[in-house]
């Protein structure tokens, strides 16, 4: 009897009476006219595929999408588990703007979603855009730069920050297509290609095959703008290049991590202008300090493509004047923080004692690339603002965003002189920090604590700038900044800057959980903190709150009010027209 059920059980599963488990592009996805994106069809179980019916408007699918798509029996999981049937069409297009009802019918089960597919303008609005990209950007950040930067008295600012005076502005929600919450692949993907995906995701949906390289691809903006203009484009970071926010320019994975791959990828765009850290992963592996796990050697791959090589400041410099593309890699990894590489000399200065700044990198970016008279896609990221605001390190932090304000002066000069240029100034997605007044070393006892000052009892902080370059001339001030985060670790909180090198609050236990760092114990007047997030995490997370875009120049109408931030690439594509009906 046991046998003859499952023998019947067998022949309801295998005829095709199963469910579409899911459809890509996922429901209310937002489209580009004539843009290249995979279309999947992922089946809960096996199906018989002459019981399949795919229609887009009712009509065969075929005729929407312009080719027939590849059936796959049962795709395979780990340990070669069986996932279902699938249907998958690589780059498919479609060509008229409008809405679209994608039905999936599978015996008796069916699943339908919906899709906008939009055109832009026919002629463009920008020839230039800059979009520069504070990595974990919050409000707190840009307070925080601007007291520290300008200064205040009697309540007003005595100064403004280059990105205060950007006169467009729109909330942008963060979240992810499968959390509320969010990371720097997923967010930035929103951005560069008009799509949503899942944490830790760039360029695709993410499907359920364990193949990280596998999922369903959405066109980047660096492939739009080679597909449709004869525009240069510029990634600058500094990161390593292949983090998630560079990456998302050019990349497709499902896993951020996926590193070595994504250094290749940036030989299929071939961006004319790439500046950052992460040489690790363009080095074959019997190089020292190399991360890739085979023979490839990208930096010569990419000078056999005719790319100039810069290592540290004073090449890229030298590049600056001359003609043709530019490779600069100025750090194994990710690039030192303004505070160590500029005032402190601590992270690993000494082993990298020549390194830009982003401001050196922007503005050789910007003199490489507006040599193109057709114009440029450029981004920029300041990347250690989160980088920094991970382990609450503020004053780096702060720092971070200091310089990264200084890269939208850079921009808004260069705007004065090419005012067919779009600026675009926002985060990825933000951070839970806030500052609370000021914490002053002359109050009186030990108790770092009791010198906190809250409402009329924290004053103004003390920094100064008197050669002018628009950071404090010390960090270490006796009565600064009192920037706290709402999510922590176990760790020892010191209400001082971290002058030996950035901060690490936790360290991983025997238990490989995570516990506040000893070695900050015995700081005078240090206080235990107990966290608030699972011991599994080392340092603060991302909060889901909506990030702040600014920008400015012909297409900055575009943004305002609530965008998600798939909303955002539609106005970047319309200021540049890649989506022109035809």
């Amino acid at each position: 009897m046991r046998k003859l059920i499952a023998m019947l059980a067998a022949a309801t599963f295998l005829g095709g009476a199963a469910q579409a488990a899911e459809i890509y592009p996922l429901s209310r996805a937002t489209i580009l006219v004539n843009s290249p994106f995979d279309f999947k069809v992922e089946f809960d179980s096996v199906v018989n595929p002459d019981d399949v019916k795919v229609t887009i408007n009712g009509q065969d699918y075929k005729a929407a999408l312009g080719a027939d798509a590849e059936f796959t029996a049962d795709e395979k999981g780990k340990e070669d588990k069986s996932l279902g049937s699938a249907l998958i069409l690589r780059n498919a297009k479609i060509a008229a703007a409008g809405a679209y009802t994608v039905e999936v019918t599978a015996g008796n089960d069916k699943k339908s979603v919906t899709w906008d597919v939009y055109a832009t303008g026919s002629a463009p609005k920008a020839k230039n855009i800059i979009f520069i990209l504070g990595d974990g950007l919050s409000v707190a950040h840009r307070t925080g730069a601007r007291i520290m930067s300008k200064g205040m008295t009697e309540g007003k600012a005595n100064g403004r920050l280059n990105m205060d005076d950007l006169d467009h502005m729109a909330f942008v929600g963060t979240s992810a297509t499968n959390s509320i919450a969010t990371d720097s692949a997923n967010t930035m993907s929103a951005y560069m290609t008009g799509h949503k995906t899942a944490i830790n995701a760039l360029g695709v949906y993410a499907d359920r095959t364990p193949d990280t390289l596998d999922d369903p691809r959405v066109e980047t903006i660096a492939e739009a703008v080679r597909r449709m203009t004869k525009k240069s484009i510029g990634v600058v970071s500094t990161a390593e290049i292949e983090d998630a926010t560079p990456a998302a320019v050019v990349a497709h994975t499902r896993k951020r991590g996926d590193k070595a791959d994504i250094a290749a990828m940036f030989e299929t765009t071939k961006p004319d202008v790439i500046l950052g850290g992460g040489s690790a992963y363009f080095l074959s592996k019997d190089v020292p300090g190399s991360k890739r796990k085979d023979d490839k050697d990208l930096i010569k791959s990419f000078q056999a493509n005719g790319y100039a090589l810069a290592t540290d400041k004073a090449q890229l410099a030298d590049a600056a004047g001359k003609d043709g593309k530019l490779l600069g890699l100025f750090h194994t990894g990710n690039m030192d923080v303004t505070l160590d590489r500029e005032f402190l000399k601590k992270g690993t200065v000494e082993k990298f004692p020549n390194q830009p700044g982003l401001v050196d990198m922007a503005k050789v970016a910007l003199e490489k690339l507006s040599k193109n008279p057709e114009g440029f896609f450029l981004m920029v990221e300041g990347a250690s603002v989160d980088k920094m605001s991970h382990p609450m390190d503020w004053d780096r932090a702060l720092y971070e965003t200091i310089e990264l304000d200084h890269v939208v002066g850079l921009a808004r000069e260069f705007a004065k002189t090419h005012p067919d240029t779009l600026i675009v100034v926002t985060g990825d997605h933000t951070h839970g920090v806030s500052i609370i007044g000021t914490i002053d070393d002359e109050k009186p006892g030990t108790d770092m604590r009791e010198k906190v000052g809250v409402y009329a009892g924290a004053g103004f902080p003390n920094y100064e700038d008197n050669n002018g370059d628009g950071f404090p001339d010390k960090v270490d001030v006796s009565r600064r900044l009192a920037v706290f985060s709402s999510n922590f670790p176990d760790y020892y909180e010191t209400f001082r800057p971290k002058m030996d090198g950035p901060f690490e609050p936790a360290i991983e236990n025997e238990k490989k959980e995570y516990v506040a760092n000893p070695a900050y114990k015995d700081v005078p007047g240090a206080v235990l903190r107990i966290g608030n997030l699972p011991r599994d995490n080392d340092t603060a997370v991302h909060a889901v709150d909506d990030v702040v875009l600014q920008a400015a120049g012909p297409g900055a109408e575009g943004f305002k009010g609530y965008m998600e931030e798939s909303d955002i690439y539609k106005v970047l594509v319309d200021a540049f027209a890649l989506g022109a009906a035809k």
